[in-house]
């Protein structure tokens, strides 16, 4: 079982920058992968970051190439996500997620284990 915690959400004002973090606990591989998705308000959750537990091999959605980066503390178990330059399209409930299944692995319904998510607002 793995536990996931995520915090650090808040409001930030368009061109601002926010960093979210993601504490994990429990059976944790060196071939696992942690990613971050988003889910705004009437879409469906879509795909951020993630990057793999041993090696660093990180992957970016398009939308957030340039501007999030994804990294992680194996010493603390966690996962976190600098997001600069944010946009008002940006706005939405972000969660981290697990998968056994590797880095490569972006489909929502891949990832076993969710946190509970944090808000991130942004106001243009």
């Amino acid at each position: 079982q793995v536990q996931l915690v995520e915090s650090g959400g808040g409001l930030v004002q368009a061109g601002g920058s926010l960093s979210i973090s993601c504490a994990a606990s429990g059976s944790i591989f060196s071939s696992d992968a942690m990613g971050w998705f988003r889910q705004a308000p009437g879409k469906e959750r879509e795909f951020v970051a993630n990057i793999n537990w041993s090696g660093g091999i990180t992957n970016n959605a398009n939308s957030v190439k340039g501007r999030f980066t994804i990294s992680r503390e194996n010493a603390k178990n966690t996962v976190y996500l600098q997001m600069n330059n944010l946009k008002p399209e940006d706005t939405a409930v972000y969660y981290c997620a697990l998968t056994r299944l590797g880095v490569f692995e972006r489909r929502v319904d891949k990832y076993a284990y969710w946190g509970q998510g944090t808000q991130v607002t942004v106001s243009s």
